[in-house]
């Protein structure tokens, strides 16, 4: 790799404030805010909208659509397609 054309890539904490969620990784993400972690130091902490602790898909919460109505709805509404 090429010196002095690469973000710095280091330990950051992203906060899902809606679930009260946090986790330490590293990233290129940087911010001015801080938070001392269970660890002791503080690191740069990034507020995220959703994460895999409040995402419906992740904690369960997703809705099926009821995709077979959907199709007889239309069938009836518009007819059978014509076989080819």
């Amino acid at each position: 790799m090429k010196p002095g054309i690469h973000p710095a890539y280091g330990p950051v904490v992203f906060r899902d404030k809606a679930a009260d969620f946090a986790f330490l990784t590293r990233s290129t993400l940087t911010s001015e805010k801080t938070v001392e972690w269970e660890d002791g130091r503080t690191y740069p902490v990034v507020d995220v909208e959703i994460s895999s602790a409040s995402h419906p898909f992740y904690t369960g919460t997703a809705r099926v659509l009821d995709t077979a109505g959907r199709v007889e709805r239309f069938e009836r509404r518009y007819g059978r397609g014509e076989a080819r």
